[in-house]
């Protein structure tokens, strides 16, 4: 009976690692914090895949349209 229960146990480990792993995408984030350094409207973004964080300036639009904990992609930008 312990033989059956240990083929068994080891089949559902073996399943459960084949599960898809969950897509991130490189160039996306979460704001983790903002502000305004000589005419630089920046955000600090946490990278969902790496989480590395990066600063980037946007123009005041883009700036003043996020907030702190808002989800973020930085267009034309490698993984960070």
């Amino acid at each position: 009976m312990k033989k059956v229960l240990l083929v068994l146990g080891i089949v559902a480990m073996g399943l459960q690692s084949c599960k898809k792993e969950e897509l991130c995408n490189s160039s996306c984030g979460t704001i983790i914090n903002d502000g305004i350094d000589n005419g630089c409207y920046w955000l600090e973004i946490q990278n969902e895949c790496s989480g590395n964080n990066k600063v980037f300036c946007f123009d005041q639009n883009t700036w003043y349209n996020n907030f702190v904990g808002d989800y973020f992609c930085v267009t034309n930008e490698p993984s960070w």
